[in-house]
C-alpha cells in the first residue's frame, strides 16, 4: 500500500510539475495573467473529445460578448464551433510551438473568416514603379529588436468585420517612417485609403484597392505619394465601412510618403530594414491565425499565398519547449484585430524558413515631414 501510495503522489507531483513547466514556457500565457475563463479556452485543445463543448461555447460568448438572432441561428454558429475545436486540435499538432485554441473566430467558418477579416487583394501587381531597397550592412545587428521599446509603434487597432488589413498595414509603416522623420507617434487614418484609394493597374482590370475589399499596401503606398498623405486618424476616423465617400481634406495632411522599395526575400536584409527604416509593411498567409492565441508559430505546413496585410515591428527569440528549452527565433508582428486577439494584438511567427511566406512581400516606406 506505501509503495502504490508513493507512486500516486510521484506521478502526481510530476504531472503538477509537467503543467507549470508548460505555463511557463509562455511569458505572456502565465497563470498570473489570465482569468480563469482563459484557462480554460486555452486548454479546450488538450482535450480528445468535445465531450464538454457545449460548456466551452458558453464560456466563448461570455468573454466575447456573442449573441445570436434566433436558436436556428445560435445551434448553426455552436456547430460552426465545434468544428473550429477540430480545427484547433489540427494546428496544435502542426503549430506545436505556439498555442492554438478558442479566439473572436471561433464561430466564424474559415469561408466567413477570410471575407471579413482578411484583405490582401491577389489581383494586384507592385506599382511599375516600386523600386528595390538598397543592400544593406547586417554583420552588426542587434540579436533582438523592437520598435515597440522606441516609441514608433501605435496602439492595436482593431480593423472590424472589413476586409482593410491592408490600410493598417499601410498606416503602421508610414506612422512608423514619420516618427522616424519628426520624432512624433502620430496615429494615421486608414478610413482615407478605404475612402479614397482606388489605384488600379491599367493593364489588370478590376486590380483596384477596394476598401473592405482588399488591397495592396505597396498600392496605398503609390496613392498617398499622390494624393499628397494621409491625414490623422482624429480627424478621419475609421468606420469599417466603404460605403463612404472620399472626405480627403489636403490642409490637413500629418504625413507624407518620400518613397518606397521592396525588401529583399534575405531575412537578413529584413531584419537590416526594419532596424534602419522604422517598422515594415508584410503580407502574410493567416490560416494559423484564426485559432492562434499566443507563443511562436512555427507550422510544419502552412501556405506561402498570401492574404493579409500586417506588420513587422521587430524580432527576438525565446526558449519553448515545455520540458527541454530551445531558442526559437521569430518575427514580431502587429496585427490588426484588437488587443482581444493573439499576445494582446500581436504574432510571433518564426524566422529562417519564410513561414507562411511572411518573407514574400515586405515593403519600407520613408517619411518627409510635415507642418503639422
Amino acid at each position: 500500500m506505501a509503495v502504490r501510495f508513493s507512486f500516486l503522489f510521484i506521478s502526481s507531483l510530476l504531472l503538477s510539475s509537467s503543467f507549470w513547466l508548460l505555463a511557463l514556457a509562455y511569458d505572456d500565457l502565465t497563470i498570473d495573467t489570465i482569468d480563469g475563463d482563459d484557462v480554460l479556452i486555452r486548454q479546450v485543445v488538450d482535450h480528445d473529445n468535445l465531450l464538454n463543448a457545449d460548456y466551452h461555447f458558453t464560456i466563448f460568448k461570455r468573454r466575447f460578448q456573442k449573441a445570436y438572432a434566433t436558436m436556428e441561428e445560435h445551434d448553426y454558429r455552436f456547430s460552426v464551433f465545434k468544428a473550429n475545436l477540430r480545427m484547433a486540435k489540427r494546428h496544435q499538432k502542426l503549430d506545436p510551438s505556439a498555442v492554438h485554441g478558442v479566439t473572436q473566430f471561433s464561430d466564424l467558418t474559415p469561408q466567413e473568416f477570410r471575407r471579413n477579416f482578411l484583405g490582401v487583394n491577389r489581383h494586384l501587381h507592385l506599382p511599375a514603379d516600386t523600386k528595390q531597397a538598397p543592400i544593406l550592412p547586417t554583420n552588426d545587428l542587434p540579436k533582438e529588436f523592437d520598435w515597440r521599446e522606441h516609441g514608433a509603434v501605435a496602439p492595436v487597432k482593431n480593423q472590424g468585420s472589413c476586409g482593410s488589413c491592408w490600410s493598417f498595414s499601410t498606416t503602421g509603416a508610414l506612422e512608423g517612417a514619420n516618427f522616424l522623420a519628426t520624432g512624433k507617434l502620430v496615429s494615421l487614418s486608414e478610413q482615407q485609403l478605404v475612402d479614397c484609394d482606388h489605384e488600379c493597374d491599367p493593364d489588370e482590370p478590376g486590380s483596384c484597392d477596394s476598401g473592405c475589399n482588399g488591397g495592396l499596401m505597396n498600392s496605398a503606398f503609390e496613392y498617398t505619394l499622390k494624393a499628397g498623405g494621409l491625414m490623422r486618424e482624429e480627424d478621419y476616423p475609421y468606420t469599417g465601412t466603404d460605403r463612404g465617400t472620399c472626405k480627403f481634406d489636403k490642409k490637413k495632411v500629418a504625413a507624407k510618403v518620400g518613397n518606397f522599395s521592396t525588401v529583399s526575400l534575405d531575412e537578413d536584409q529584413i531584419a537590416a530594414n526594419l532596424v534602419k527604416n522604422g517598422p515594415l509593411a508584410v503580407a502574410i498567409n493567416a490560416l494559423y491565425m484564426q485559432t492562434y492565441v499566443g507563443g511562436v508559430s512555427c507550422p510544419f505546413i502552412c501556405s506561402k499565398r498570401l492574404d493579409h496585410g500586417v506588420l513587422l515591428v521587430g524580432y527576438g527569440s525565446a526558449g519553448y519547449a515545455p520540458i527541454r528549452m530551445q531558442e526559437k527565433p521569430y518575427w514580431i508582428i502587429k496585427n490588426s484585430w484588437g488587443e482581444n486577439w493573439g499576445e494582446k494584438g500581436y504574432y510571433k511567427i518564426c524566422r529562417g524558413r519564410n513561414i507562411c511566406g511572411v518573407d514574400s512581400m515586405v515593403s519600407t516606406v520613408a517619411a518627409v515631414s510635415t507642418s503639422q
